[in-house]
């Protein structure tokens, strides 16, 4: 199910030097405004779950995983080069199992690691918010990157909708509507954090057992439909 060809070009088409420059923008301005924040205030706990909390987990994953996901097939389905990648005899699942690793290790790296880093800086990991919010950026890595690559399979727009859901529907609708938290990654992985860390500095409106059963189902339900669409993608002459 694994391609390491198809991984390769992937990495490459993900790390360009205009990309990998998009992705690192939003991890460095969070350990910037970590030091500031720790140099004005000191290291106080409250401050490090709002500062991780309020950027890293609400804006800066989302907005990673929609530049890694999407990215990871939606710019071959664009310009029609995927038509190469599809004729060679790779099943098409196969295919997008590995683009998706990718854009999990991608996603991960590139959000996870700067939130450990943040809350080291934070407040030296008291009472485990860093590593909470870590362990929050790595589940929701995955959900956001098997959403996203699905909205990269099935719309050239994917893009704009990835960024809509990220930050209107749960930036925005999420903190007006309660009912709207439910349906919202960054919720699920904010019960995840709830748990490693305790206490009533990391909250979630949804509880531990609904949030991993809605992480798993969007993340296996998303990969299994972008599989089909992909499918359905006929080459010339092929019936």
């Amino acid at each position: 199910m694994y391609d390491p060809t198809v991984a390769r070009l992937t990495y490459r088409a993900l790390l360009g030097r205009r990309r990998a420059l998009i992705l690192g923008a939003l991890p460095l301005l969070l350990i910037v405004i970590s030091v500031a924040v720790r140099a004005l205030s000191g290291a106080d706990d409250q401050t490090a779950a709002d500062v991780l909390g309020g950027f890293a987990i609400a804006t800066m994953v989302p907005i990673i995983g929609v530049i890694a996901g999407t990215g990871a097939i939606g710019p071959e389905i664009d310009d029609g080069s995927v038509v190469y990648l599809l004729a060679k005899p790779l099943k098409r699942p196969a295919i997008i199992f590995t683009k998706l690793i990718v854009a999990i290790a991608v996603t991960m790296v590139f959000s996870a690691v700067p939130t450990m880093i943040a809350g080291l800086i934070l407040n030296g990991n008291g009472q485990q918010i860093a590593v909470a919010y870590t362990i929050a950026a790595l589940v929701a890595s995955i959900a956001y990157s098997a959403l996203f690559l699905l909205l990269g399979t099935v719309s050239r727009h994917a893009v704009v909708f990835g960024l809509v859901y990220a930050l209107v529907w749960e930036a925005l609708f999420g903190s007006l509507v309660p009912g709207a938290r439910t349906l919202s990654v960054q919720q699920w992985s904010l019960a995840v954090a709830h748990k490693v860390a305790g206490g009533d500095l990391i909250t979630s409106d949804v509880g531990l057992t609904t949030a991993v059963l809605l992480l798993v189902a969007v993340t296996v339900l998303a990969t299994w439909y972008a599989s089909h669409k992909l499918r359905s993608l006929k080459l010339a002459g092929e019936e």
